[in-house]
């Protein structure tokens, strides 16, 4: 039996022993971390006057309390990559979703705030470690059209969750500000299935799958992952601008109802889901390349409206506009980032992908505040971002151009999956 045959044999069990249990059961785990913020952000006020009189750092403390979990996740991402390169995937993915249950759960216990925002921080290391091995598995089980399906669908399933917990987190929160962390042990029911239908890719196997089809392609494509790095934190940069500034932008206009304000954040959130759901039609028509175009225009055209906006519903036009680009804006980057790595890199840089994810996040209000002492105030501060948005747009309209007239305008920005 010659070479190439006896890779196709071993590969073949590999590739068929994935699928929808498989698939579910890494859904559900991906939607663990969009719980991390939600459940507990609509309790903030709660902290506040819990903790308030009794704590003199509690203006700090209590939205890091909340946010905490996502620097967290930025910094011990990498090292949760390269763990899962080196002790496997599926034992880390178990161990750390337990102990995102027990540490997520652990606040509703205690009465100290430092204590709290303690245990919040070493929880967003599991949660690294989750989303990680999530991503990670996708990648290993699935390949091609099949891997970009499931990016899709983590997505998804992270937008469908995240709408659901926000409003039983803030329902559990009118009683009491301790029940909406004792949701966290609700993962512990998805501990035994993570057992039985998730199984680690043999190294072995995952390097005969993805055996270069030609010279060089068994190394990390380095281009496409730092243009993926570099995508992924300038998105998010771009995309919090409207969950953060619009409130801002509200109340600036005289709209001061939680109500009002809060459907406008509803509103974002299932734009996004939208844009999510229709990137695999997107793609399809237009590539990697063009659907960046179209991600970057659409958030740049959003960002340009709010900024332009002077009632509530020229606000809500603005978000829905900039929801439906960052719908857009994960799979369209994870997919070539997930296709730029060999199987035995994937943990590391799936783990910096996540980073990069969380510090953009993160980096989002310091970029509009430093803009904005140049710039002069917070509307002329989005404005700015806004024609940043449409030049990265243009940039990438030409290369997409340029690789339709190569014959690859799908595959922009990557390398073929195995």
């Amino acid at each position: 039996m010659n070479r190439s045959n006896s890779v196709s044999t071993a590969a073949a069990p590999l590739r068929q022993a994935s699928g929808r249990r498989e698939g579910l059961v890494l859904m559900l785990g991906s939607s663990l971390t969009i719980m991390g913020s939600v459940m507990v952000a609509p309790i903030l006020p709660r902290l506040g006057a819990e903790f308030g009189p009794v704590e003199p750092r509690a203006e700090l403390l209590v939205p890091l309390a909340i946010t905490g979990p996502a620097l967290a996740i930025a910094l011990c991402a990498p090292l949760a990559g390269w763990l899962a390169d080196r002790v496997g995937r599926k034992a880390l993915l178990v161990l750390a979703t337990l102990l995102y249950a027990l540490l997520g759960a652990l606040p509703a216990m205690l009465d100290n705030l430092s204590a709290i925002v303690g245990t919040r921080l070493l929880f967003g290391c599991a949660e690294a470690a989750v989303m990680t091995c999530c991503a990670t598995l996708i990648a290993d089980y699935w390949q091609g059209e099949e891997r970009l399906r499931y990016v899709n669908r983590q997505v998804v399933t992270i937008g469908l969750v995240g709408a659901l917990f926000f409003v039983v987190g803030g329902a559990l929160g009118e009683h009491s500000w301790r029940a909406p962390f004792l949701l966290y042990l609700l993962p512990l029911l998805l501990v035994p299935a993570m057992m039985k239908v998730l199984w680690e890719p043999p190294v072995v196997l995952r390097q005969q799958v993805e055996q270069p089809v030609e010279p060089g392609a068994s190394k990390v494509a380095v281009l496409p992952l730092v243009i993926g790095y570099l995508m992924i934190f300038g998105g998010m940069v771009l995309t919090f601008v409207v969950p953060i500034q619009a409130p801002m932008v509200l109340v600036s206009l005289g709209v001061t109802s939680s109500t009002l304000i809060g459907l406008a954040a509803g509103l974002s959130l299932l734009a996004t889901l939208g844009g999510s759901l229709m990137w695999p039609l997107l793609r399809r028509r237009f590539g990697i390349a063009g659907c960046n175009a179209l991600m970057l225009g659409l958030i740049g055209l959003g960002l340009w409206l709010l900024m332009r906006g002077q009632s509530y519903n020229a606000v809500l036009v603005a978000v829905l506009v900039q929801g439906l680009g960052a719908g857009l804006l994960v799979p369209n980057v994870m997919a070539p980032v997930m296709n730029a790595l060999t199987a035995t890199t994937r943990g590391r840089g799936l783990g910096g992908f996540t980073s990069c994810l969380y510090i953009g996040q993160f980096a989002s209000p310091l970029v509009v505040a430093f803009v904005g002492t140049v710039a002069g105030d917070l509307r002329h501060s989005i404005q700015w971002l806004a024609l940043a948005s449409f030049i990265l747009a243009l940039l990438w309209v030409a290369v997409g151009l340029r690789a339709r007239g190569d014959g690859s305008a799908s595959t922009v920005g990557s390398r073929q999956s195995s």
